[in-house]
């Protein structure tokens, strides 16, 4: 479980290394995307066959981190579209 947490931090501090422009997304937030990102990425290979939902592999890492990636753009969208009607 702490490994999965740690992961999740780390595919989410890429992300945002990776998406251009600056976010307003917290820390929390970062571990929340890198999480979703890495079950997503998990849920992938596990379909490829490339390995199980919960084990770290190259392919579920690469699609983990394009998945954060896009989660954190639509996060952004989100959090400007509250903040822009406020």
């Amino acid at each position: 479980m702490i490994g999965f947490i740690i992961a999740g931090l780390v595919i989410g501090a890429l992300a945002r290394l990776i998406k251009p422009g600056k976010q307003n997304l917290g820390l929390f937030t970062t571990l929340l995307l890198g999480l979703a990102g890495s079950v997503i990425g998990g849920v992938v290979a596990n379909l490829l066959g490339t390995g199980d939902i919960f084990e770290l592999n190259v392919l579920g890492f690469i699609v983990a981190v394009i998945a954060a990636v896009l989660l954190i753009g639509v996060a952004e969208g989100i959090a400007g579209r509250r903040k822009g009607t406020a």
